[in-house]
């Protein structure tokens, strides 16, 4: 009975301790996926500064193509009504073209706001003028600027600011500390065990 009872334990805490590791190496390919791709865009977002926009006006461009992957073919790529919102900082004469995110200007630099590719264009339309007229009704709002002037643009939400970050890594950080914690209190239990048949080895 004892020896069953101890190879089922000792099945037990093999299991753990694989357990411990494959949480481990899953939270190190994570951290390693986030590192080539969120790490390089928050270290190039430089709208770091926040202040007060105020809306100069918001209106409505051509059409601009809905291409979001390099994969797409030209007879899946959609329209979309190109919105342009132009703010100024603080009051100032100054004006300035408004993006929605960071990557924003990277999908098309002539539009505020990049929708998702949907064959609907009147749904599309419709979530677009619903934007517009957010911006025309509160005409002063929160937004992040270049410091340091090498962006001549506003952002509207930072996607890649510290904030995000912290989110971006909270899960991978809680599996390697939670897939640590089970290896070292394995071990620890291994350890005492051991300790224990030695003591009583030598007392016997």
């Amino acid at each position: 009975m004892g020896k069953k009872l101890f190879m089922a334990q000792k099945r037990g805490e093999t299991r753990a301790v694989c357990l411990g590791i494959g949480m481990i190496i899953c939270s190190v390919m994570m951290f390693f996926l986030m590192g080539v791709t969120v790490l390089p865009k928050y270290f190039k977002s430089v709208w770091t500064e926040k202040t007060i926009c105020t809306l100069v006006q918001a209106t409505f461009k051509e059409r601009a193509s809905c291409v979001r992957s390099s994969n797409t073919k030209p007879e899946s790529i959609f329209k979309y009504p190109c919105l342009e919102v132009l703010v100024n900082m603080n009051y100032s004469e100054d004006v300035f073209m408004l993006y929605h995110t960071e990557e924003s200007s990277e999908w098309n630099n002539k539009c505020t706001y990049i929708p998702e590719c949907k064959e609907n264009y009147t749904e599309v339309e419709m979530h677009l003028h619903e934007i517009q007229g957010n911006f025309n009704k509160s005409s002063t709002f929160a937004c992040f600027f270049d410091p340091k002037g090498r962006q001549k643009s506003m952002i509207l939400i930072r996607k890649f600011g510290p904030q995000k970050m912290i989110s971006y890594f909270f899960w991978p950080t809680s599996m390697f500390t939670v897939g640590l914690f089970v290896v070292i209190i394995v071990k620890i239990s291994q350890l005492f065990a051991m300790v224990s048949v030695q003591a009583n080895r030598t007392n016997a």
